[in-house]
């Protein structure tokens, strides 16, 4: 029983510790891409719904085992 609680934490703690670190690269490679251009970020739905998409997708394949 307790090996089974120890695996489930560690796996949070993982899976959490790789989603902070892949959301602070996303936001350095947005605000690098804005000081290069000198526009604001401006998202259109289309956009947005391709980023939705491809997490979506992302977290799918997880689920899925990588298959």
């Amino acid at each position: 029983m307790e090996k089974e609680k120890n695996w489930k934490a560690t796996i949070f703690l993982v899976s959490g510790g790789i989603g902070l670190l892949s959301g602070l690269a996303a936001a350095y490679l947005i605000i690098k891409k804005r000081e290069e251009t000198g526009t604001s970020l401006k998202l259109t739905s289309g956009e947005g719904a391709r980023i939705g998409m491809g997490i979506v997708t992302l977290l799918k394949m997880i689920a899925d085992g990588g298959k």
